[in-house]
């Protein structure tokens, strides 16, 4: 006789072999052969679309032609002097709504030229060769602080590296890389690229980085700015956004930061506990990620509740429609208001909600969803925030980043202004590289 399967966050739900498929590289890379017919639906444009879409400003028409011609490290070339982290904003970004949702032939034909492929298949094959592509200027005798190893910190740290200028970075977790290491789906980065792209990015040389060194704990923004000729505050966004729910001390809730962070580190998949009932509250690609891996970990079922219409999720239609093909359900127009369960959470409670003129409202229908295991995903907030400028929670910057502080920049998540993404970071963290340059050698 079957037995029933068990309750509450256990290990082991599916065998190795359905955890590696489930797990498996969400984009394979294309092979030279698919790279060159994929080249091949450019049309070149001239001030073209895809251009204008990418945040780092990728010639993308010129890099393509590039791989058109079989010139793929050439092209990655040309990837990299906008975007050093080009390999990975090519496996992550959501290109759907980026170049690829501005492109020509997805106007006319609803099928883009594969622009996050090509780009891969362009660093990839320089990434593998022995060798950095760039090379360090002259050393200027100026030292910069990076506060945070993630996307904008490191972007800055290369391009500052570049133009001659001695970089420490100050990063409290044990390996570089930010989100790209600790916050995004597995299925989407394998092998462990962030960190090798991470090292690969010191190669560059005048890079030092401090494991360990938490901003407010073992180092002060005082002590670097007196310490230094400059600070980049690439700091992201390390406390997550409480749910307001009733009884909500129970066995069993999450957040989805960290359960994420805790399967990117994983090594064994099969060891990481999931709840046979979970639901996922929030509606950004945090949320999403959390659902997908959850179902791919065993859960039976996995409920994503979002308050508001499908139309205003922050995840893409390409990554609701993912998590759907991946048996997440999704529901919208809901809110937890209450969880059910005698020390251990058993379900919960969620309102239908309606938006009008007057904003979001409860329209007191109640239903109950049955849950052993619950992620919160309902955004991160700036710690200690009272030590910035703030506007809505994040840094107030203006310019290439700078603060009202003297000697200090700010980029990334952590940095009001532009969307919460790798290739805003990487954006953010070169142009505010070049406005220290800039300053630091008038």
């Amino acid at each position: 006789m079957p037995t029933q399967p068990q309750t509450g966050p256990i290990a082991g739900r599916l065998p190795a072999d359905a955890l590696a498929e489930n797990f498996a590289d969400l984009h394979p890379p294309l092979s030279a052969h698919e790279a060159r017919v994929a080249a091949d639906r450019c049309y070149f444009c001239h001030d073209a679309p895809c251009v204008t879409a990418c945040p780092t400003e990728i010639d993308i028409p010129l890099f393509i032609r590039e791989i058109q011609a079989g010139r793929p490290e050439t092209a990655a070339r040309e990837i990299f002097e906008a975007n050093i982290l080009g390999g990975m904003c090519a496996r992550v970004c959501p290109t759907e709504v980026l170049c690829e949702g501005a492109c020509v032939r997805e106007a006319a034909e609803g099928k883009p030229v594969q622009i996050g492929l090509l780009q891969r298949h362009a660093t990839d094959s320089l990434m593998a060769r022995q060798g950095h592509p760039f090379t360090r200027a002259a050393p200027t005798g100026k030292r910069v602080a990076v506060v945070g190893a993630g996307p904008a910190g490191l972007s800055c740290a290369h391009r500052l590296a570049r133009h001659g200028h001695d970089v420490v970075i100050y990063e409290g977790a044990p390996k570089p890389g930010g989100l790209n290491e600790y916050g995004i789906a597995a299925y989407k980065t394998v092998d462990d690229f962030a960190a090798r792209e991470a090292a690969w990015i010191m190669e560059i040389g005048g890079i030092e980085v401090r494991h360990g060194q938490w901003l407010g704990r073992e180092v002060t923004l005082d002590e670097l700015r007196a310490e230094y000729d400059a600070v980049f505050l690439g700091i992201g966004l390390a406390g997550v956004n409480d749910l307001v729910v009733e009884n909500p001390a129970l066995e069993g809730v999450h957040d989805a930061v960290t359960f994420i962070s805790a399967l990117r580190q994983a090594g064994d998949l099969s060891t990481l506990p999931v709840g046979r009932d979970v639901v996922v509250v929030g509606g950004g690609m945090t949320a999403i990620d959390c659902a997908v891996q959850a179902k791919g970990l065993g859960a039976e079922t996995v409920t994503l509740v979002y308050r508001r219409a499908r139309d205003r999720m922050g995840a893409s239609r390409y990554e609701q429609d993912l998590a759907a093909q991946r048996g997440v359900r999704l529901m919208f127009e809901a809110v937890p208001v209450a969880l059910e369960g005698e020390g251990r959470l058993a379900g919960v409670v969620c309102e239908r909600m309606a938006e009008g003129p007057e904003g979001l409202r409860g329209t007191g229908e109640r239903f109950v969803l049955s849950a052993d295991q619950m992620f919160r995903a309902v955004g991160q907030r700036l710690e200690d925030a009272k030590k910035f400028e703030t506007e809505r929670g994040k840094v107030v910057t203006q310019g290439s980043g700078r603060t009202r502080m003297d000697k200090v920049w700010a980029g990334g998540d952590c940095a009001a202004g532009g969307d919460d993404l790798t290739v805003t970071a990487v954006a953010q963290g070169r142009d505010a590289a070049e406005d220290i340059h800039r300053i630091l050698t008038e």
